[in-house]
């Protein structure tokens, strides 16, 4: 067993720490997590919209019948998700190369913009449609924009990195302030990425929009599923196993999928769509509230075994330490702090749990029987909170986020059991070789 954990360090723990340190991967992360804050209030507005209150209290007539208007803050942040995303992206990674971090923000932002083609609304059609001239289709700047927004964030911000390493750029004089140097700097990257995408977009005709959604719709399909829900389980516990964070690669490549997912069942129910009938299940906060449960591993069930059935001091004291923080989802003093990295004992369950818990939490959700997800709840929230609000007020996702709390237990029990008694005997040998001192 020691021979294989060498072997695995050795052999597979360099290419881990490379693939978790890439920079275009971190760049997503970022992007996206910059957003997050936008998607989950926004999403509240969703819960406003479909309140979980009796139909007939005078209040829920009230919001039912306000509903678009009590939604423009949910479109304004999560259907235009891809816009804030691609600023952030752009800045982390222009950041990354060294350069204005800004100016990168700035230029994948406009890059992005320019992968939509405006639609044209005339006068006579003004009362129908409340506009005139031209307009943004907001569909393309939501969650399906976000593969766009990666492709012409890495594009704008390499051009911006190659005009400033080979000097293909304005120079300014030293007595110039730094600020306006920056800006004058970039005028070239800017012309260049403006007129390679906007030529593609409007000179040649190009679909950026339909030809990507085209591309990864195989990949939403594949995330909707049970084998995909398995796979994305087994990476994230796969390079924790290396001490490299799971979402930091897994989440970076899988969220903007999650989003598109989670998006299209938003929408689905501010159009009416009851909530087990929405058209996708394995979005991000499926995973959150019934997998991921107290963190990566679903480490809940770890944290209520060192509290409870643990004999060891170290065990027990690690437990009062990090058994807070798990349940709202903090699970880093468990994960260093056992630990889980290159330990095969408890990586086997920190592993097999969340891919057992989703199988389950997708059929039992598949059948029916638990609304599907429609809002980002705040990840800090304790587990069946969060549940709840997710699936826009269900009590049944709170109570199957319980079930899954529990089948965690069972599954982490004999483990923890063995790991634990490692550490008594340890302490029994440590405590005698002080009394024979």
């Amino acid at each position: 067993m020691e021979k294989f954990q060498q072997f695995l360090e050795r052999v597979l723990g360099p290419v881990m720490s490379v693939l978790g340190s890439n920079r275009y991967l971190l760049a997503v992360r970022d992007g996206v997590v910059g957003a997050l804050p936008l998607i989950i209030v926004g999403s509240f507005f969703m819960i406003l919209a479909n309140p979980p209150l009796p139909s007939d209290w005078g209040v829920y007539q009230w919001l039912v019948e306000n509903a678009a208007v009590i939604l423009l803050p949910y479109r304004m942040t999560m259907y235009i998700m891809a816009l804030y995303a691609v600023f952030g992206m752009g800045h982390s990674l222009a950041r990354s190369f060294d350069l204005d971090a800004l100016q990168g923000g700035v230029l994948s932002a406009m890059a992005f913009l320019l992968t939509i083609n405006p639609v044209n609304i005339p006068a006579e059609a003004a009362e129908v449609a409340g506009a005139s001239g031209f307009v943004l289709p907001m569909a393309s700047l939501g969650s399906g924009g976000l593969f766009v927004g990666i492709v012409v964030t890495f594009f704008s911000v390499n051009v911006y990195r190659f005009t400033q390493h080979s000097k293909f750029k304005i120079t300014m004089p030293d007595q110039v302030p730094p600020a306006v140097t920056k800006s004058f700097e970039a005028l070239t990257p800017t012309l260049i990425v403006m007129l390679v995408i906007g030529a593609i977009t409007y000179w040649i005709g190009f679909d950026w929009n339909g030809t990507i959604t085209a591309i990864i719709s195989p990949l939403v399909v594949a995330t909707d599923s049970i084998p995909g829900v398995l796979v994305i389980t087994f990476l994230y516990g796969f390079f924790w196993f290396f001490g490299i964070h799971g979402a930091s690669i897994v989440g970076s490549v899988a969220r903007p999928l999650w989003l598109t997912l989670l998006e299209a069942n938003a929408t689905a129910a501010a159009a009416g769509v009851p909530g087990t009938e929405l058209p996708a299940i394995a979005a991000e906060p499926f995973f959150q509230w019934f997998v991921f449960i107290g963190g990566a591993g679903c480490t809940i069930g770890l944290g209520i075994m060192l509290v409870t059935v643990c004999k060891s001091k170290y065990a027990k004291d690690l437990g009062r330490i990090a058994f807070l923080p798990c349940i709202f989802n903090i699970n880093e003093p468990l994960i260093f702090g056992t630990p889980i990295m290159l330990n095969l004992t408890l990586a086997i369950p920190f592993v097999l749990t969340p891919m057992i818990l989703g199988v389950f939490a997708y059929i039992v959700t598949s059948l029916g029987l638990v609304n599907r997800v429609i809002v980002s709840a705040p990840w800090t929230l304790p587990g069946p909170i969060g549940a709840f609000l997710a699936t826009g007020g269900d009590w049944r996702g709170a109570v199957l986020c319980i079930v899954c709390i529990l089948i965690s237990l069972v599954i982490y029990y004999p483990f923890v059991k063995i790991w634990d008694k490692q550490y008594l005997a340890q302490e029994s040998e440590d405590s005698a070789a002080v009394e024979a001192a």
